[in-house]
């Protein structure tokens, strides 16, 4: 029995000192130190509730129905794994509209009725009315854009999108959260003069956009550290950034602006796990040679969407426990309702438009 224990030690450890040594030889990451913000968990006003327990959805026909974009027509627009955009109602079945060949996500009509595409692997594109795709941008000087993640548009047709990494694919993107390098990017790009401007750079997994008020400025989320970037395009502090919502208990992820006085933040998992290996490159080296299934068990999935308004506080805070529509990438408000997207569903989801005060 000891010889036998020895020798199950002894291949223990050969194969624990294999995964080390791959680790370091194969480990697609150079994982940086960083500090995680604050994290009040699900307390206060973030605490755990049932307001999105009974979410009706929508069936589509591919996995994960990202973010929602609103026609004036009535129809709902949105972007599938297989590189679908699809077009609903609230009842009825989803119908092909467009195919990109990538991975759409962010989207949003523009005043000429065009919709405006995040892809995360063809840039930023623009399709017509009969589905045709034109390509606007995909580099940056010269650099392809390696993640373009979400889009909001001003009133005078410059349209503002982020591009999430400067590492890492929508294939991979865990990795950039392993990392830790914050490679992250916000940019506007003139469709006019056909250029783009880069307003922000270094953000730790650069996500959702949205313009604020009279476009005086633009909101971008950083992902990993749980907090809103706010750009100013406007007023004495145009061209300078600062903090308009931080110490979020979720990973913010979409972020669209009812037009009024609410910005609807949707968080598809907990901070916890991103935050636990902040200060532990070793070990996040060792995970990202795991097999993506694996990397994801860091993440805890939830049920998450918060309305923040334009003083950047929490006015509806909307959760289910149970998961049942879960791991929610966007929340846009559409008449009198709020569609609910994510990577993980099978549906796209709606509800009544929440009431913004406690």
């Amino acid at each position: 029995m000891n010889t036998l224990l020895k020798r199950l030690a002894t291949a223990l450890a050969a194969i624990v000192v294999s995964w080390v040594v791959w680790s370091f030889l194969a480990s697609p990451i150079v994982p940086v130190v960083w500090e995680a913000p604050a994290n009040p968990g699900l307390s206060g006003v973030f605490a755990s509730n049932k307001q999105l327990a009974n979410v009706d959805t929508v069936a589509m026909p591919d996995l994960g129905p990202e973010d929602i974009a609103c026609s004036s027509e009535g129809w709902l627009y949105s972007g599938l794994e297989d590189g679908q955009i699809v077009r609903f109602k609230d009842q009825g079945e989803a119908t092909l509209f467009a195919r990109t060949e990538g991975r759409p996500l962010g989207m949003i009509f523009d005043q000429q009725g065009a919709l405006i595409v995040a892809d995360a692997y063809q840039g930023l594109l623009k399709i017509d009315r009969n589905g045709q795709v034109e390509t606007l941008v995909d580099q940056y000087q010269g650099q392809r854009l390696q993640f373009v993640d979400d889009v909001d548009i001003a009133d005078d047709g410059t349209i503002y999108f982020s591009d999430a990494s400067m590492r890492f694919e929508y294939h991979n993107n865990l990795l950039d959260f392993y990392e830790g390098s914050m490679t992250g990017r916000l940019f506007a790009y003139s469709p006019q003069t056909q250029s783009i401007e880069l307003l922000l750079d270094g953000l730790f997994f650069a996500n959702g956009v949205a313009l604020g008020p009279n476009d005086a400025y633009v909101l971008v989320n950083e992902t990993g550290l749980g907090r809103v970037q706010r750009f100013w395009l406007k007023g004495p502090q145009a061209g300078t950034a600062d903090v308009f919502i931080e110490h979020l208990p979720g990973t913010p992820d979409n972020i669209n602006f009812d037009g009024d006085s609410t910005f609807w933040i949707a968080m598809p998992s907990l901070r916890a796990g991103v935050d636990g290996v902040a200060a532990m490159p070793f070990l996040r080296r060792l995970v990202s040679v795991l097999p993506g299934v694996l990397q994801e068990a860091a993440a805890t999935p939830v049920s998450f969407v918060l309305g923040v308004n334009v003083a950047g506080e929490i006015v509806a805070n909307l959760q289910d426990p149970a998961l049942g529509y879960n791991y929610i990438t966007s929340a846009t408000p559409c008449g009198d309702s709020l569609w609910l997207g994510s990577l993980h569903m099978f549906s796209a989801g709606q509800l009544p438009l929440p009431n913004t005060r406690f």
